[in-house]
């Protein structure tokens, strides 16, 4: 089945950014957190900030690279999830962060601070 094996691609990029994530120092608090606003790939902490962190992953960059397909609706959903999160769990004084884990053919690629709440 073609959706079984896109979230089975999914997981197996998504297991390829943690250990990434923990090789840079993160730490891990949650991943595939939902709430009523969206799903957050991963939560983690480091440097200081709690970080919220989108995993996406291209076998072929024809259709662009992996950051290209977190676009501004995409990031408008990270961004409301987020806050959620951050009323919900009662952390609203802590230091946040964006960033996107992008996988493809070359690696993985760890991009901080790649944007912003607006």
């Amino acid at each position: 089945m073609p959706g079984d094996s896109r979230k089975e691609e999914g997981r197996k990029g998504e297991e390829r950014a943690l250990v990434a994530l923990k090789k840079d120092g993160y730490r891990i608090i949650e991943k595939n957190h939902r709430n009523p606003l969206g799903e957050i790939d991963i939560i983690a902490e480091e440097d200081g900030y709690l970080v919220f962190v989108e995993v996406k992953k291209r076998n072929f960059l024809k259709f662009g690279s992996p950051l290209d397909a977190v676009d501004k609706n995409k990031k408008r959903h990270i961004i409301r999830s987020a806050m959620y999160y951050l009323k919900d769990h009662r952390c609203l004084d802590k230091k946040i962060r964006f960033d996107v884990v992008g996988i493809d053919g070359s690696g993985v690629r760890i991009i901080k601070h790649a944007f912003m709440a607006e």
